[in-house]
């Protein structure tokens, strides 16, 4: 599985607002990256969530 490849300009047209928990850990990383590409904290989360959706070992 390659890595992860941040895309600044990845905006969705459909959207469901949910809460989520995550730790201070995690939520650190995430802002960091944010700040650093100029990008929301959400669209971050929504392409780890595809990434990981997408690379997803289901056996």
């Amino acid at each position: 599985m390659g890595k992860l490849k941040i895309v600044v300009n990845n905006k969705t047209k459909d959207s469901i607002a949910r809460t989520i928990r995550m730790s201070g850990n995690t939520f650190d990383k995430i802002s960091l990256i944010s700040e650093k590409n100029g990008i929301s904290i959400n669209n971050i989360v929504n392409q780890l969530i595809e990434y990981g959706l997408n690379n997803l070992d289901e056996e």
